[in-house]
């Protein structure tokens, strides 16, 4: 069903169940009411709530309408006839219609304003992605034609060691090239204009241990140990997303860890929400990065190593519009013990 259609019928129901719920309630009470004087005012009410919960002043102005006829015909003497010659009725008309126009004019700047918001953080986020891709797809390119152009000129002057050694740098180049596709991809999942993210019962077990089966493919001497709540654990997600997101912060703890053997991925489940740690017993985070490094805008400086510094951009800023679209939060710290830990948490509901 289109989306225009099917926001024309979700504001008709509102304003039809407002009035309706009203009307009910009307009725029930009349009986133990001694006059009607509050059956305009709910109805003011009822209007009021039309007019904030749904789309322009179309509704909240028909219901003005219907509220102050119903009034007339339903609850005014002469039951079930219109009179509108009885004292204060315009002036009924016209504060009804006064509220629906007032309560909508503010909805929909309310509404403008949020997504003028929305728009500026989305354009903000694409910009610190191109900036991030510029530099990450540009460096390993540049290494894998380099590599290639001296296999093709040197081929007989090179030895076989050497030969390898310039392929498993282009194919150590690909696979970060292939991370930064997948990375664009789920960005590209999220950042459409009317993309939504497809939130499943996902079991937690199944996701971190297909994620640790891909990491481990890139890096097989990192150990991984996995601590879990002894009951199943089945958390709302889009498990391809979260599955790219865990990545990455595997492969994260071995980059900027730079020494790191050993990662432990932890699950602690909440009242409220369900927690994510992936700790790691490398070197840890230099201070001056923690607190930009989810802005997907770092860029490399002198004497660092590329891999580095390409995990402190798109791949972290990517982690943290994963998590946000599930709404959940990320954050990082060194641990006291040495290395880093990455957390990030998502809603149970």
């Amino acid at each position: 069903m289109p989306s225009k259609k099917w926001n024309i019928i979700k504001n008709i129901a509102i304003t039809l169940g407002i009035l309706g719920f009203v009307t009910s309630f009307c009725f029930l009470i009349q009986p133990f009411s001694e006059s009607d004087t509050h059956v305009p005012l709910l109805f003011v009410l009822a209007v009021l709530f039309v007019s904030r919960l749904t789309e322009g002043y179309v509704y909240g102005i028909l219901a003005s309408m219907i509220a102050v006829v119903g009034v007339n015909y339903v609850f005014t003497y002469p039951y079930f006839e219109i009179n509108f010659t009885i004292t204060g009725y315009p002036l009924t008309f016209v504060a009804m219609l006064a509220v629906a126009c007032s309560v909508s004019a503010m909805t929909t700047r309310i509404k403008k304003q949020e997504q003028i918001r929305l728009e500026v953080e989305k354009e903000k986020m694409r910009g610190n992605l191109l900036r991030a891709v510029s530099h990450d797809i540009r460096t390993p390119l540049t290494s894998i034609v380099g590599a290639a152009s001296v296999i093709i000129d040197n081929h007989d002057a090179l030895t076989e060691e050497k030969r390898m050694a310039f392929v498993k740098d282009i194919r150590a180049e690909a696979q970060w090239l292939i991370r930064i596709v997948e990375n664009l991809l789920s960005i590209t999942r999220m950042g459409g204009e009317n993309a939504r993210i497809d939130k499943q019962e996902e079991l937690v077990e199944e996701i971190i241990g297909s994620a640790v089966l891909k990491f481990k493919k890139r890096f097989p001497d990192v150990e991984v140990s996995v601590n879990l709540p002894q009951e199943l654990l089945l958390v709302p997600m889009d498990g391809i997303l979260i599955e790219q997101l865990l990545v990455n912060l595997l492969e994260n703890s071995v980059l900027h860890g730079k020494v790191t053997s050993q990662i432990t991925i932890t699950v602690v489940e909440q009242e409220d929400r369900v927690q994510f740690f992936v700790d790691d017993n490398g070197l840890g985070i230099r201070e001056n990065i923690l607190p930009k490094m989810f802005e997907g805008n770092l860029q490399p400086q002198d004497g660092e190593e590329s891999d580095s510094k390409r995990n402190m951009g798109i791949g972290l800023s990517v982690c943290m519009s994963i998590v946000k679209a599930h709404k959940g939060n990320m954050k990082a710290e060194n641990r006291k013990a040495g290395g880093a830990r990455m957390m990030f948490w998502l809603p149970k509901k």
